[in-house]
């Protein structure tokens, strides 16, 4: 399932779906929203960076900007993680970088 929803998640950026795509990984992230695993706060990360495209394509900068900054804290948690779908994980961060560098 993990899997499935990084497919989303990717695609939901690819098509500027943001929302869609902050909707993707929230059914991984909600149940386990307490846990203290790195993979889940980092899934919190990537969360918080579709919330920030989102902020930006309304129109709300100094919003976007503060939830952009969440994510960058969340990201460290990449360098912690042990899962399968770490290559995974790496490659959305440099895309999700790439995409905000344009917006």
């Amino acid at each position: 399932m993990i899997q499935s929803k990084i497919d989303e998640f990717k695609e939901c950026l690819c098509e500027e779906r943001f929302y869609d795509a902050h909707e993707a990984l929230e059914v991984l992230w909600f149940p386990r929203r307490f846990e203290q695993d790195p993979e889940i706060k980092l899934l919190k990360g990537f969360i918080n960076a579709a919330v920030s495209f989102e902020l930006s394509k309304k129109g709300r900068i100094p919003q976007s900007k503060k939830v952009w900054q969440s994510y960058l804290k969340y990201r460290q948690f990449l360098f912690n993680v042990n899962s399968p779908h770490l290559n995974e994980y790496y490659k959305l961060s440099r895309y999700i970088e790439l995409l905000h560098a344009k917006l």
